[in-house]
């Protein structure tokens, strides 16, 4: 009777360990990596940086937020901006009309910039759909992997990709995630972050960016093909002159 009440305790203790190491759902992660990537201060910061020869700004205003994107030449300051109220288009301070189809690609293409930059923060937008895959392993580290789809409601016009994080065990730290796409013909893309640094308690990262040697592949092995080789190196995404100003909003 005694060997058998210390057996049931010992699977009590076991079972303990587990839902408290292995048991984290993917809301839990996404919380957890979003907390110690910068939690309250997304929220309350003025963030600026360039990237490939253009400013982004993230300004709150009134408690909004609102994304520039600021490119300048010898002739011509074009500053695109990206709010609740949609997008505009500004060369030399005046107000430009465009067509909706550019109006579309290009709030699609300022809003993209700043979302990468400042994961994992947009994981917890209302369209935002998680689901926990399971544990898996990358050169050596154990990693959370988790699905994010969108909504069609609210989702954007791409609420039909499908991206893949993973988030360190220990740090839940995003170090990679992937994507696919269906616009100009679709594809998957690979990242891994690099040159992290800690800007006024946010993080922010680079990324090298892979896609598949060869086509058809599956998003949900990509990390497979990562490890094997099989991935090749397409572009860096490098962020410069990062400037964080907290609670600079209205």
């Amino acid at each position: 009777m005694n060997k058998t009440l210390i057996i049931l305790f010992l699977v009590g203790l076991i079972s303990c360990k587990q839902n408290k190491t292995a048991g984290l759902s993917a809301q839990q992660i996404v919380d957890k990596s979003i907390e110690v990537c910068g939690g309250e201060y997304y929220k309350t910061s003025d963030i600026s940086f360039d990237f490939r020869n253009r400013k982004y700004s993230l300004e709150r205003k009134n408690g909004k937020k609102v994304l520039k994107r600021i490119q300048k030449n010898d002739s011509l300051d074009l500053v695109d901006i990206k709010s609740n109220g949609g997008f505009e288009r500004y060369a030399d301070g005046k107000l430009v009309q465009l067509p909706d189809s550019l109006i579309n690609s290009y709030g699609n293409s300022v809003n993209s910039v700043h979302y990468f930059a400042y994961l994992p923060y947009g994981l917890n937008d209302p369209a935002v759909q998680k689901e926990y895959l399971g544990d898996v392993v990358i050169k050596d580290e154990a990693y959370h992997k988790v699905k994010v789809t969108f909504s069609e409601e609210d989702g954007g016009d791409d609420f039909d990709d499908v991206y893949i994080y993973w988030f360190n065990s220990k740090s839940f730290k995003p170090d990679y995630l992937a994507y696919e796409f269906h616009v100009n013909g679709g594809g998957l893309r690979f990242r891994e972050a690099y040159n992290e640094r800690i800007v006024e308690g946010i993080r922010f990262v680079d990324y090298k960016n892979f896609k598949p040697k060869k086509g058809n592949k599956s998003i949900f092995q990509i990390d497979k093909l990562y490890l094997k080789g099989e991935l090749e190196l397409l572009s860096k995404i490098e962020l410069e002159n990062i400037t964080v100003n907290r609670d600079n909003y209205n």
